[in-house]
């Protein structure tokens, strides 16, 4: 067969699937349909029944299980520090987001998938990603990095000799990430996000309240009260755990100022990094960015104050992505609208021609 009939017979199954772009996040998975948008925003977590194998359930209602459940059933977050590390669970969630993605919309061909994942992860990360892509019944796979989807979905110009920063602050870690001519120019990837800020809450809770607390409970301090913003009326949240010196449930009050302090360490690193990365951009990109600022994405974004802290601290205007959940997400679907003219971007992407045996 020539490369016309291949060409030809490609375009053929694509007509015959869908594009669909993933998120694959450590704490959310966003799946993107193209020509419905967003359609799946779910919690990274799978509750598995041991006895069994089976999947008890996926996404919200699988984390509502989380530190629930009975002994022979695990709810379990099969993504850590944003790359697989339980193969066949993160298989077993690919499978059912994906399904659930096409169930009114059945092609004869498995779906066209761009996965997001972190910068700088390993080819070892990456081939389990387009593996359990694969096997849960993509037909053809191709990965991007998150800075670089976070970019491009924000709508920055990545293809043109033009600097532009992202600073993408998911689950698991965070990416900066300084773009131009469709590939990334400097970055760092860091184990700092918004997991490692609900650990800092609970550990500080620990230690000046001598009170143990869960993850959920933690991600509700943050989300409630997290604030970077010294000064205004002070917010405040009753916090129900363990006494760990009776052993007896209790209650306390913290304020907005004692997040802060829990979570200053993580945000000063994050800082620090972001700094580190300007410092080695070269000066034509530096001053790019410097007219132009940096965006911040991810659920991070969401945390009042950190946007205006980053910039006081890096002398930069730092602007947040609009719906900055979902830009990722929305950066795979536009790749997904012109897949040949974002090849470039692509760190990995099957190829049209046929698998040699």
């Amino acid at each position: 067969m020539n490369k016309f009939e291949w060409k030809k017979g490609g375009q053929l199954k694509r007509l015959l699937s869908n594009d669909i772009g993933i998120d694959l996040g450590t704490a959310n998975t966003l799946v993107y349909v193209r020509g419905r948008g967003v359609v799946i925003n779910e919690p990274s977590v799978v509750a598995v029944n041991q006895k069994t194998g089976r999947v008890v359930a996926v996404g919200a209602e699988a984390k509502q299980m989380l530190g629930r459940t009975p002994q022979h059933i695990t709810a379990v977050k099969p993504l850590v520090d944003g790359v697989i590390s339980d193969f066949e669970v993160t298989e077993e969630m690919i499978t059912y987001l994906l399904n659930r993605a096409q169930h009114d919309i059945k092609k004869l061909f498995g779906p066209r998938v761009v996965v997001g994942v972190p910068s700088g992860i390993t080819n070892v990360e990456i081939r389990a990603v387009r593996d359990a892509t694969r096997n849960a019944g993509a037909g053809e796979v191709h990965i991007v990095e998150e800075p670089m989807a976070a970019a491009i979905g924000i709508r920055l110009p990545v293809r043109d000799p033009v600097g532009s920063m992202v600073i993408d602050v998911g689950g698991g870690t965070s990416d900066i990430a300084v773009i131009s001519l469709g590939g990334i120019v400097r970055s760092k990837n860091l184990r700092i996000a918004g997991d490692r800020l609900d650990n800092d809450i609970i550990s500080y809770i620990r230690s000046e309240f001598k009170i143990l607390i869960g993850e959920k409970t933690a991600e509700n301090i943050k989300i409630a009260i997290g604030n970077m913003l010294h000064g205004g009326s002070p917010l405040e949240a009753s916090v129900k755990g363990r006494d760990l010196v009776t052993g007896l449930p209790r209650e306390v009050i913290i304020t907005d100022s004692d997040v802060r302090e829990a979570i200053s360490q993580s945000i000063s690193n994050l800082i620090e990094s972001t700094r580190e990365v300007l410092e080695t951009t070269p000066p034509e990109l530096l001053s790019d960015i410097m007219n132009r600022g940096i965006f911040i994405s991810g659920g991070g974004a969401l945390i009042p104050g950190l946007a205006e802290l980053i910039a006081e601290e890096v002398k930069i205007p730092v602007h947040i992505a609009p719906d900055p959940l979902t830009s990722v997400a929305r950066g795979a679907g536009i790749i997904l609208e012109d897949i040949e003219g974002f090849r470039e971007v692509l760190i990995e992407h099957d190829d049209e021609l046929p698998h040699k045996k």
